[in-house]
C-alpha cells in the first residue's frame, strides 16, 4: 500500500457526472443529473438519498443522527421495544423487522446504515451489497475472517459505496501520524503497542443455563439470524453479545480497527502476503472470549518498511511505560497507540489527552523531539467544510453521504476496511486456539495449523446464507 492508495480519487462515473454538469451549464440546463448518466446505484447531487437503518441501538441511532441531510425513510430492528425512541425519531420511516423484507418491499432505498450485532453484519451487508445499495457498516465488517473477504470482494464487484464504522479513519490526526512516520521523524518503526481498556462487558464466562421468556417485543429467531440456536438470555440482548463467541468479536473485535487503525495505515501492513500471530490470554472457553488477551501481529518487510511487532492488549493489560514519558505525568488512556522507532516514540489516541492543552495528537516522545519537529507538508487530503476552518473530525457518515452522491471515495471503503479487519480477527484466531497462526493472505488459509482454519468461518444456521 502507497500512501497515495488513501487519497481518494475519482473514477470514471465522477468523470462522467462532470462533463454532463459542465454541459448542462453551457446549455443554460438545471443541473439534475439522471441515475443513467452516474451508474447504477448513485444518485444526483441535487437529490437527497433515502437511507435506511437497520439496528437500532445506541451505535446505531447515533449513526442516522449524523444522516439526517437525508431522508430516513425505512427503519429495521428485531426489539420494537429497544429502538421505540428512533422510531419516536423518525415517524415518517416504515417500520420491520426483517431486513429482507423491508429490502424487497422498499423499492426507494438508495443506502443502508447496518449496525446490529456483529454475527449479523456480513448477511445484511451482503443483501444490500447484492442490491447495489450503499453501505455503512459497523465495525468490526464481519463476525469472522471468512465472511470479511466474501464482503471486500462483494464490494469490489458492486457499484455501490461503502465504508465501515471506524470514524478515526476520517479524522485529521491519524493523516498526521502517517505523515509524520513516513517523514522519518522517528527513524524505522519496528514496534507498536496498541491497547484499549475493553472489555466493559462480561467475558470468560459459561452459557446461562436458565430460560427466561421472550421479551414480547423481540423476534428472538431473527436476532439469532445465522448463529446456532440457543433460548433467549438478557445475557447476550441488548447489551451483553460481545462478549459472546457465537455472537460477537470480543475487545479486539469491537476495538481492533479503531486502535490498530493507525498502524495499519502508516506502516502499510496491508502490503504483507504473509504474517503471524499469537496470544497470552486468560482461561479460555468454548463459549465466551477471554477477560484478557495479549496478541503479537509480527509482519515481515513490506513495501519499503522493515519488518514490524504490533502488540495488541486489552482486559486492563497495557505495554510498559515508556522511559521516555514525562514523570510529571500519569500513564493512562482508554486506548492508546504507542510507535517506537529507531530515534524516538509516537503516541496517538486518548493517552495523552487532557495533558497538552491544543494538542488532539500525535505526540512525540522524548519531548524534546516534539518541540524541534519542523512538520512535513501535508501529502493527505483533509476535510475543509464551508467555513474554511480545518476540522479534527469529519462525520464519518457525511463523508459517506458524499461519496453516494458522486463526491470523492470513502476513506473507509471496504477495499481498506476488509483487510484491516482480517488482520484484527486473525488475532481471536489466535486468542481461541492458543497457539501461534502463520496466516497466508492470498490463501486465506493457516499455514501452520490447518486444523485452526475452522475458526475462520462458523458454520450457518439452517435457512441462512451469505
Amino acid at each position: 500500500m502507497t500512501a497515495e492508495h488513501h487519497i481518494p480519487q475519482a473514477d470514471s462515473r465522477e468523470l462522467t457526472r462532470r462533463a454532463f454538469l459542465r454541459s448542462a451549464a453551457v446549455g443554460g440546463t438545471v443541473a439534475i443529473v439522471p441515475a443513467h448518466v452516474l451508474g447504477r446505484g448513485t444518485k444526483a447531487p441535487s437529490a437527497k438519498l433515502n437511507i435506511a437503518g437497520v439496528g437500532l441501538g445506541v451505535i446505531g441511532t447515533k449513526n442516522l443522527a449524523a444522516c439526517q441531510s437525508e431522508n430516513i425513510v425505512a427503519l429495521c430492528d428485531v426489539d420494537w421495544q429497544t429502538s421505540s425512541v428512533t422510531f419516536q425519531q423518525y415517524p415518517r420511516a416504515r417500520k420491520y423487522h426483517d431486513y429482507r423484507r423491508m429490502l424487497d418491499r422498499e423499492k426507494d432505498i438508495d443506502a443502508v446504515v447496518v449496525a446490529t450485532p456483529d454475527h449479523t453484519h456480513a448477511v445484511i451487508t451482503a443483501a444490500a451489497l447484492r442490491r447495489e445499495k450503499h453501505v455503512y457498516t459497523q465495525m468490526p465488517l464481519a463476525h469472522d475472517v471468512w465472511e470479511t473477504r466474501q464482503l471486500t470482494r462483494l464490494a469490489k464487484k458492486s457499484s455501490a459505496v461503502t465504508q465501515m464504522g471506524n470514524e478515526r479513519y476520517s479524522a485529521t490526526t491519524i493523516r498526521s501520524v502517517c505523515e509524520w512516520i513516513w517523514d522519518g521523524v522517528i527513524g524505522p518503526v519496528h514496534e507498536v503497542h496498541c491497547w484499549t481498556n475493553r472489555p466493559q462487558w462480561p467475558q470468560g464466562i459459561s452459557r446461562p443455563s436458565d430460560t427466561p421468556p421472550v421479551p414480547p417485543q423481540l423476534d428472538w429467531d431473527l436476532w439469532l439470524g445465522p448463529a446456532p440456536a440457543r433460548p433467549y438470555h438478557p445475557a447476550y440482548h441488548p447489551y451483553g453479545w460481545r462478549g459472546w463467541q457465537d455472537f460477537g468479536t470480543g475487545a479486539l473485535g469491537a476495538m481492533g480497527c479503531h486502535v490498530m487503525d493507525a498502524a495499519f495505515w502508516a506502516l502499510k501492513l496491508s502490503a504483507a502476503k504473509t504474517f503471524e500471530v499469537e496470544a497470552d490470554s486468560t482461561a479460555r472457553n468454548a463459549e465466551s472470549y477471554p477477560r484478557s488477551a495479549a496478541v503479537r501481529y509480527r509482519f515481515p518487510a513490506r513495501a519499503g518498511m522493515p519488518p514490524v511487532t504490533v502488540h495488541w492488549y486489552d482486559g486492563g493489560r497495557q505495554p510498559p511505560r515508556p522511559p521516555e514519558w514525562p514523570k510529571t505525568r500519569e500513564f493512562t488512556g482508554s486506548n492508546g497507540t504507542i510507535f517506537v522507532g529507531a530515534y524516538g516514540k509516537l503516541v496517538y489516541g486518548g493517552v495523552m489527552a487532557g495533558t497538552h492543552p491544543g494538542q488532539a495528537g500525535p505526540w512525540l516522545l522524548p519531548e524534546s523531539l516534539m518541540k524541534s519537529y519542523q512538520r512535513p507538508q501535508r501529502s493527505l487530503k483533509r476535510v475543509k467544510p464551508a467555513g474554511g476552518k480545518w476540522v479534527e473530525y469529519e462525520r464519518h457518515e457525511q463523508e459517506w453521504i458524499r461519496a453516494c452522491q458522486g463526491g470523492p471515495s470513502t476513506s473507509s471503503r471496504f477495499e481498506i476496511a476488509g483487510p484491516l479487519t482480517e488482520m484484527a480477527l486473525l488475532g481471536n484466531v489466535a486468542v481461541l486456539s492458543g497457539k501461534p497462526v502463520q496466516w497466508d493472505v492470498e490463501a486465506l488459509e493457516v499455514r501452520n495449523q490447518p486444523e485452526f482454519n475452522r475458526l475462520l468461518h462458523r458454520p450457518y444456521r439452517s435457512g441462512w446464507q451469505l
